[in-house]
């Protein structure tokens, strides 16, 4: 009777706790969403402000085979510049999962992206779509979820 009580114990406890780490994890996995949430709105806003938080500062930015430097740099001599010639950055057929193993996370988002330029000394537009893919590890510091590397690339739409 003694053993079958122990067991029971032990059960229940081990029931209880894997419920309370679920819980903790799936909080953990929907801060880690609104970071990418976050970057995702911004793009399609055409802004980066308040996306520097969203990195760390020694982070490091992959897309489409180059190195891009940290954050902060890719903003600087790539995204930013780029940013100010758009009309239009639109995601759709957005899907994101994200696996969170503390102090880290893993997300993998494919999607499909339009952007729409800004007309030209000429008036004409242009419209580029293609389908991509980006895989970013974020990590928890201070309490707070932060991208530490990403990387994305596309291809065209078929």
């Amino acid at each position: 009777m003694n053993a079958l009580r122990k067991t029971t114990i032990f059960a229940l406890i081990i029931i209880a706790t894997s419920q309370v780490f679920g819980q903790d994890t799936n909080t953990e996995k929907q801060a880690v969403l609104k970071v990418m949430k976050t970057y995702k709105d911004a793009l399609q806003n055409l802004t980066t402000e308040g996306t520097f938080d969203l990195f760390t500062e020694d982070s490091e930015v992959f897309e489409s085979g180059g190195v891009e430097g940290t954050y902060a740099h890719y903003i600087e001599h790539h995204l930013g510049p780029e940013l100010g010639h758009f009309k239009k950055f639109e995601f759709s057929d957005y899907e994101i999962d994200a696996e969170v193993d503390l102090p880290y996370a893993f997300t993998t988002e494919t999607y499909v992206y339009t952007i729409v330029l800004n007309p030209d000394d000429k008036g004409n537009t242009r419209t580029i779509k293609k389908k991509g893919v980006a895989t970013s590890i974020l990590k928890k510091i201070e309490e707070k979820w932060q991208i530490v590397k990403t990387h994305s690339s596309s291809r065209n739409v078929k």
